[in-house]
């Protein structure tokens, strides 16, 4: 572990200033809420200097995270209606794919640091169970011998879900490689709409039988890409290119679905809602081709070095927000974060926050849409971090003055509430 540097933060508090002084709040764009194409994209070429999902030889695109989730249990084989344990804090895309693939959930509790509370799964749980998601969250990953055992001792296959922790050492090991499969999010660390990975290791992944895209996704995924950086002004000289393809995309476009952000409190709470919300049919799918092109060909380094400077300076920013606190203080050397999680005292007071920094268009989410049935423990951490922990995004194009801003407008939240 490496110790985060305060003077790294240094620049980006001067910004801030004294509350006297400030102007009125300014929101970060919404667009900022996932990265963006731009020209700055393209260097620098060298590799990342951190392992990625991609260096297993064994791996296959799918349209999404869920999709891979889903891939990997298809590649078990296991027999209908099997449990599979899952944590109690979670992303409703973690579970949706259990019950596509036709099998039963079971929720295991987690531990302060995210790991299994493998003491917390009773026997009967552990014995039905034949498989188990284990999550690296934020981007942050920990070593999991003892779970790996764990599961071992079981004849329980592991799928390490790295959907926040593209890159990074998971211990001793690059992230992925101790679970049978692993799976990945492309969308929430580079810029495309779309694209998910299963990899594995050491099992060989059978064909997918997955369905290619036609001509209008194909078109919409492309303008989806191309059209955000216009509006943002991230590919100087393209613009008038792009923007007579928008009326195309409508005719390619499919309704919006709820992101993995969206306020529970404005979205059903039911299974069935929730099901469809995920979008479970887009992951019979192939991913589109300039998915595969941006994931193939853009460089990695600047991904991995904006992505820690951001995080390192959120934390220098706001380790003495009132009545809240970085929940890492330290930033792994092998880590490439998804996003700085934020622990904020009081869940009345962590609602009030939360309310107001979505009303702001703050680059935050919380996992608060919890799925039914998920069980309620008080030493679950996991009961906890679903209202009190904040994940900011950190990714890299969010600028140093992107940075200030955010985490000025979480501390004047903060301290009206």
């Amino acid at each position: 572990m490496t110790a985060l540097d305060p003077g790294s933060a240094a620049p980006l508090a001067r910004d801030l200033g004294s509350t006297a002084n400030r102007p009125p709040s300014l929101a970060v764009p919404a667009a900022l809420k996932a990265p963006v194409l731009g020209w700055d994209n393209l260097w620098p070429p060298a590799g990342a200097g951190l392992p990625a999902i991609t260096d297993m030889a064994n791996r296959s695109y799918t349209t999404s995270g869920r999709a891979a989730l889903l891939a990997a249990l298809r590649q078990l084989a296991l027999p209908a209606g099997s449990q599979v344990l899952v944590p109690t804090y979670h992303c409703p895309t973690m579970v949706a794919p259990i019950l596509r693939a036709g099998l039963t959930p079971a929720f295991y509790p987690i531990d302060a640091d995210g790991l299994p509370s493998l003491d917390g799964i009773s026997h009967a749980q552990a014995a039905g169970a034949r498989a188990m998601f284990v999550a690296h969250y934020f981007g942050l990953p920990k070593s999991l011998h003892k779970v790996q055992s764990w599961c071992r001792e079981r004849g329980m296959a592991l799928v390490e879900d790295c959907a926040h922790s593209y890159f990074g050492l998971a211990g001793d090991r690059p992230v992925g490689q101790w679970g049978d499969y692993a799976t990945a999010s492309l969308s929430k660390f580079f810029p495309v709409s779309e694209g998910g990975l299963l990899a594995s290791a050491t099992h060989r992944i059978t064909p997918t039988g997955l369905t290619a895209p036609g001509w209008r996704a194909q078109l919409k995924a492309a303008v989806d890409v191309l059209e955000v950086a216009r509006r943002h002004r991230r590919l100087a000289g393209l613009s008038h290119l792009v923007a007579p393809w928008g009326w195309l995309k409508a005719m390619a476009g499919r309704t919006p679905q709820a992101g993995a952000g969206a306020a529970a409190e404005n979205l059903p709470q039911d299974e069935a809602a929730m099901m469809a919300d995920c979008d479970m049919g887009r992951s019979e799918q192939q991913i589109s081709a300039v998915t595969w092109a941006l994931h193939a060909s853009l460089p990695r380094q600047r991904i991995v070095q904006r992505r820690r400077e951001n995080f390192a300076a959120l934390c220098g920013l706001l380790q003495r927000a009132a009545g809240a606190a970085p929940v890492a203080a330290a930033l792994p050397d092998g880590a490439a974060p998804y996003v700085m999680p934020l622990w904020v005292d009081g869940e009345a007071r962590a609602d009030a926050v939360y309310a107001q920094m979505r009303a702001q268009s703050l680059p935050v989410f919380r996992w608060d849409r919890i799925w039914p049935g998920t069980p309620a423990d008080p030493q679950d951490h996991g009961q906890r971090w679903n209202r009190q922990l904040l994940q900011l995004l950190c990714h890299q194009d969010l600028s140093a003055a992107d940075v200030a801003r955010l985490a000025r407008q979480t501390q004047d939240i903060l301290g009206r509430c």
